[in-house]
């Protein structure tokens, strides 16, 4: 009967729903405790009360909220910043990245070796940002003449590109203007 156990499979099923979870939950650890610092730990503002509502929408539990809010306000919250990334993906296609680190450097040096690794490479602030409308929420919508469609094999590049990204702890949200990537996690539902 060897490889057959059912629970084996269970338990890898559960390691891997556990593990995106788990990085699920320390992207919104991060933002509260932004959120909170701004805020000196005031609930009742708009920017830590929505990340704590998207953070109940992912069923955080209100413990590890709890501490995020109170790391947000401890002497340790100096250290959260929140980085902007920008480079072109296969087909020309503009990427813009928003990360929330406590160590710029090695965050950058990190999203450096991942796409250099893939045969891209950062480029200059604004490069790639022109290609996208900035709102008031701070997200990144492309602009209609931008969007671009890529090509079959670039498709698959691109999904395996915004996969390593996503995988990144210090990562929040990825833009892109290929069409069907937009916004490849929405906060909101946790993807």
């Amino acid at each position: 009967m060897s490889g057959h156990s059912k629970w084996a499979t269970t338990k890898r099923q559960k390691a891997s729903t556990d593990a995106a979870k788990s990085r699920v939950f320390a992207r919104f650890s991060r933002l509260i405790a932004l959120e909170s610092k701004k805020t000196a730990g005031d609930i009742s503002s708009p920017g830590l009360s929505s990340a704590i509502s998207r953070a109940k929408s992912v069923n955080m539990p209100k413990d590890s909220i709890d501490r995020a809010v109170a790391k947000g306000m401890s002497k340790d919250a100096d250290a959260l910043e929140q980085i902007v990334y920008e480079f072109y993906g296969p087909s020309g296609i503009a990427i813009v990245v928003d990360a929330l680190t406590d160590n710029r450097n090695r965050t950058t040096q990190e999203i450096k070796h991942l796409l250099s690794k893939q045969g891209y490479e950062l480029s200059t602030p604004g490069s790639a940002s022109w290609a996208f409308t900035k709102e008031k929420n701070g997200k990144y919508i492309p602009a209609e003449q931008t969007v671009l469609e890529p090509s079959e094999d670039d498709e698959e590049k691109l999904t395996t590109l915004l996969t390593l990204l996503d995988e990144h702890e210090d990562v929040q949200t990825i833009y892109t203007n290929a069409r069907g990537y937009e916004n490849t996690r929405d906060e909101d539902s946790g993807d």
